[in-house]
């Protein structure tokens, strides 16, 4: 079945638009989009810039997809924005491509963006996230898989969310926050594990108590961060999937952990 598109939309030539695509009223689509099969463009939305969008998805009405990076540093060019399958990008939402021609912004399948999200230039978000209304991603941030940010929520350029991990409303993120654990406040703390999360997700009594050591040597041992490494990695289970998968998120960090 052809794409749908209205009267009043505007589709540049060179737009590429699979079957059963619906665009609607004053909905723009620019000359290097690319739209999946059965996704839903509402009316006055825009998807631009070099972008590919997957299938079954929908962007609702002032939703700004692919816009040009607001990084000052922007040399121009046509940096990509890779997005995956079954997205929700509600009212207002912004998603802009890279600042370089060889960095990418890259969305994953089976996200929810809530109205005025914000997913800044070459951030990298998994899958199974949801973004509360006004959450803000600055540049280069990296959300994992199944996290949750809270309204009004702001992270700052270069952080790390860990998989599973839960940002409170209007907290203000500046440095990374381990898996599977909930964070809060400005600027935001790790207050404690994300238990409700975790068995959501199919996550094991076993595998809760894992995170929970894990919480109590990181942030109420009193030892320091390379102290704690080092006791985790001497637990009976630090082969664990749990544990193993947070030691080598905090090998990884560079800008230190909430």
């Amino acid at each position: 079945m052809a794409a749908i598109i209205h009267p009043t939309a505007v589709v540049e030539k060179g737009a590429e638009l699979a079957e059963d695509v619906s665009v609607g009223a004053f909905a723009y689509i620019g000359a290097r989009a690319r739209i999946g099969q059965s996704t839903v463009i509402h009316h006055h939305a825009a998807v631009e810039g070099n972008t590919s969008v997957g299938v079954e998805c929908e962007v609702f009405p002032f939703a700004a997809i692919g816009g040009k990076s607001q990084d000052l540093k922007f040399g121009g060019g046509h940096p990509p924005l890779v997005i995956g399958d079954r997205n929700v990008f509600r009212e207002c939402c912004t998603v802009h491509g890279g600042t370089t021609e060889d960095g990418c912004t890259t969305v994953g399948s089976d996200n929810f963006f809530l109205a005025y999200a914000h997913v800044a230039h070459e951030c990298r978000v998994g899958n199974h996230v949801i973004m509360s209304n006004n959450g803000t991603l600055a540049g280069h941030v990296t959300i994992e898989d199944n996290v949750i940010i809270g309204g009004l929520t702001a992270i700052h350029q270069f952080c790390r969310i860990g998989r599973n991990a839960f940002l409170g409303g209007c907290a203000k993120v500046v440095q990374d926050v381990p898996p599977y654990m909930i964070a809060d406040g400005n600027p935001a703390k790790v207050r404690a594990v994300n238990k409700i999360g975790m068995q959501r997700h199919g996550c094991s009594e076993e595998e809760i108590l894992q995170a929970r050591r894990v919480f109590k040597i990181l942030y109420g041992s009193g030892l320091n961060r390379s102290q704690a490494m080092d006791k985790l990695r001497n637990e009976e289970d630090s082969e664990s999937t749990i544990i193993k998968i947070i030691i080598e998120f905090i090998e990884k960090s560079e800008r230190g952990l909430a």
